[in-house]
């Protein structure tokens, strides 16, 4: 793989994971633009990494957070081997919780995940996925701003969040885009709705590396081409940090639904551009 290759596939990435847009849709479009036949082709190692170097940003952006619940995590041990629990729980506790019961949903579709998988080679599906990403982002505006944060929220509020990560799990349906419109439905504050968001897609994201891994190690891994995938890992790293930046300063507004415009010129264009193909 070309270091160029690389750089673009990692900021495709990097700046589509988590902007409300559809990273695998835009990979899979990207890679066609590329001249690869769908997103099977980009090797499967460089994939995994691409998705380590997200994951990066997600906990530069969001340590503080991390860092509570590690450390509640452990205490909450301690309590458990004293039978005893704090009252009220503290905050950091029951969004380890939340987190918990949120990735629920994706264990279901583990088994089915091939056939998403391969969704991404029909690009008929992909353009029609990003319209749909576009309507959820443009009724999510029109929503009640709630006010519910790690506090208040409740464990059907979580499982309805991570019921809309399961379904973003098509191509073309950002997981993003999904989760924090379904924590807006949910009555969830708009800040708290995007914190959620990307601290859910920590177990997402390490799980789906750990399935697919095995995977990457048996296609091979071409070790003549590890550093350009290192560079195109970097840029999705720093890209996708500077993304997560630009997400809270959309939330501080309370405005998501320009995405939906974006999102429905690039479902339109790609169906278009698939039917002349």
């Amino acid at each position: 793989m070309s270091y160029l290759t690389a750089v673009l596939l990692g900021l495709v990435q990097g700046v589509t994971e988590f902007l409300p847009v559809s990273s695998s849709g835009h990979l899979a479009i990207a890679e066609q633009l590329l001249n690869l036949q769908g997103a099977s082709n980009v090797p499967d190692f460089f994939d995994v990494l691409l998705h380590l170097g997200t994951l990066v940003a997600v906990f530069a952006a969001y340590w503080d957070d991390i860092r509570d619940m590690i450390v509640e995590f452990f205490a909450g041990i301690g309590d458990l081997a004293h039978h005893s629990t704090p009252n009220p729980v503290p905050p950091a506790r029951r969004l380890i919780l939340l987190i918990i019961v949120g990735t629920l949903p994706l264990f279901v579709m583990v088994p089915f995940r091939r056939f998403f998988s391969s969704l991404g080679d029909n690009m008929y599906f992909i353009g029609g996925a990003l319209i749909v990403t576009g309507i959820l982002l443009f009724v999510s505006d029109r929503v009640r701003h709630g006010r519910k944060t790690e506090k208040t929220a409740t464990l059907l509020d979580a499982l309805l969040v991570g019921l809309g990560q399961a379904v973003a799990l098509c191509p073309g349906i950002s997981r993003s885009g999904m989760t924090i419109t379904t924590g807006c439905f949910a009555g969830f504050e708009r800040k708290f709705a995007v914190r959620f968001a990307f601290l859910l897609s920590i177990p997402a994201v390490i799980g789906a590396n750990i399935l697919s891994l095995k995977d990457a190690i048996e296609a091979g891994i071409d070790w003549a081409s590890v550093p350009a995938y290192l560079v195109g890992v970097a840029v999705a790293a720093v890209s996708g940090y500077a993304c997560i930046r630009l997400l809270r300063y959309i939330a501080d507004k309370g405005r998501f639904g320009a995405f939906a415009y974006y999102c429905w010129a690039v479902g339109a264009l790609t169906l278009v551009l698939t039917i002349l193909h």
